[in-house]
């Protein structure tokens, strides 16, 4: 995946989403430590700031998965990861994780971060995601509810966890030209 840059909403708001990198752990730290304790909350189900090892695994540094970030002005405004695990008839799902700097928070940032980490997990074969939810969090209840109607719903009194089927992945195929075309090229 490369850099793309997304159109948020408000008045020609840009941000760059792409993914992390090793070299963010230190942005990483910077953008989860500025976050109000709800958001951190909402996002690791507890008002925690990430350690070093967890800073490294959110920055892509496991190979298992996707993270990408939204980038505006040189400073991360938001975050996104995705956790492949195989099931057991090979099936790929991919638990996602998402979160954005409050001030940032109902202009579109978390949905460029989730399209684009479906888009690198369709590439990866994932067919679907998993999403872990606490009851609390409407912003994202009511984003996942529009944009997955579908979604299988399985709730505890602790979180609700949505299973939402990804269509297939369809690569280009490149074109080739017919034989008398490719020699005359």
């Amino acid at each position: 995946m490369i850099q793309t840059q997304v159109r948020l909403a408000g008045p020609l708001t840009i941000a760059a989403i792409r993914p992390a990198c090793q070299a963010d752990v230190g942005p990483l730290s910077d953008f989860f430590a500025g976050l109000s304790q709800q958001s951190r909350y909402l996002r690791f189900f507890a008002p925690v700031t990430p350690g070093p090892e967890l800073l490294r695994k959110m920055s892509g540094g496991t190979g298992q998965g996707g993270a990408v970030v939204a980038v505006r002005d040189g400073v991360i405004i938001g975050h996104a990861m995705a956790a492949d695990q195989v099931g057991p008839q090979g099936t790929r799902t991919a638990d996602v994780g998402v979160v954005v700097a409050d001030a940032w928070q109902g202009l579109g940032v978390a949905t460029a971060l989730i399209n684009a980490l479906i888009t690198g997990a369709q590439a990866r074969g994932v067919t679907s995601l998993t999403m872990d939810v606490l009851p609390g969090n409407r912003t994202m209840l009511a984003m996942i509810a529009s944009r997955w109607p579908a979604a299988r719903i399985e709730g505890s009194a602790d979180f609700v966890t949505f299973r939402i089927p990804l269509p297939r992945h369809r690569q280009r195929r490149a074109q080739t030209l017919p034989a008398d075309l490719a020699h005359a090229a």
